[in-house]
């Protein structure tokens, strides 16, 4: 389901970050969780056209290595890499059939990745083939849509999104679909929500520990761009949320 949506995206996927929600809220807070990340390998999971893998090799990491299922996301990774050389590595990959790679990491990421497994089985192969690319003690970071968001909520359209239940039911949660209202087209992909409980059991059947839900906050920027009563339904019911947890 994943690889087809995202192939015929390519890199306009880069338009998301523009989007206020993401920009304002996303972006700083997932790269507030991960902190520094000097000194420290990362492995981007679901890295699509690189946009974390390059903002944590500015901020100091020593190696990141990116992988996407996408051969098109990873193609247009590669080609910003060629523009603007930082040293990233990217490679198609499944995360779900991730092989034991050459080294492991001290940090890994996901951001919108574990949503796109069809079963809890898959998501719990998942995450063992993410435990064993880490160091003993390595740090997990997740964004994810939130597992409980009201769908009957306020409309996100002020925030760059639309999101809606398809009606359909998948093991680990509801299927949604969420529209990036892109100019000139919107981008619309399908994904499930897995319910809170799933995460939770399913990181820990892998290996991990420490696991620990962390809400997303409007930057400075964004309260400054747009005013506190713009995010007002933001905060009222979250449409992302974040974890962390330890191997």
């Amino acid at each position: 389901m994943s690889v087809q949506q995202y192939d015929r995206i390519g890199e306009a996927f880069e338009g998301f970050k523009s989007l206020p929600l993401i920009r304002y809220g996303e972006v700083p807070s997932f790269l507030g969780m991960v902190g520094d990340v000097s000194g420290r390998s990362v492995l981007d999971l679901a890295c699509g056209t690189g946009f974390y893998s390059r903002e944590f090799k500015r901020r100091g990491a020593t190696e990141v290595f990116g992988v996407d299922i996408s051969v098109e996301m990873i193609a247009a990774a590669r080609k910003i890499e060629e523009r603007d050389p930082l040293g990233v590595r990217y490679e198609v990959g499944d995360v779900a059939e991730l092989p034991s790679l050459e080294r492991r990491f001290d940090i890994a990421l996901a951001v919108q990745c574990l949503n796109y497994a069809e079963d809890i089985a898959v998501l719990e192969r998942m995450c063992r083939n993410i435990h064993r690319s880490l160091v003993p003690g390595g740090e997990f970071f997740v964004l994810a849509q939130r597992p409980d968001y009201g769908f009957d909520c306020p409309s996100l359209d002020k925030y760059g999104f639309r999101c809606e239940p398809t009606g359909e039911e998948a093991e680990p949660g509801p299927r949604a679909r969420v529209t990036a209202l892109l100019d000139p087209e919107p981008i619309s992909i399908v994904s499930t929500v897995p319910r809170r409980e799933v995460y939770e059991e399913s990181l820990r059947a892998g290996g991990f520990s420490a696991v620990e839900w962390v809400p997303l906050q409007v930057s400075e920027a964004g309260v400054r761009e747009y005013g506190e009563d713009f995010w007002a339904d933001f905060y009222a019911k979250p449409p992302l949320e974040m974890l962390r947890c330890r191997a």
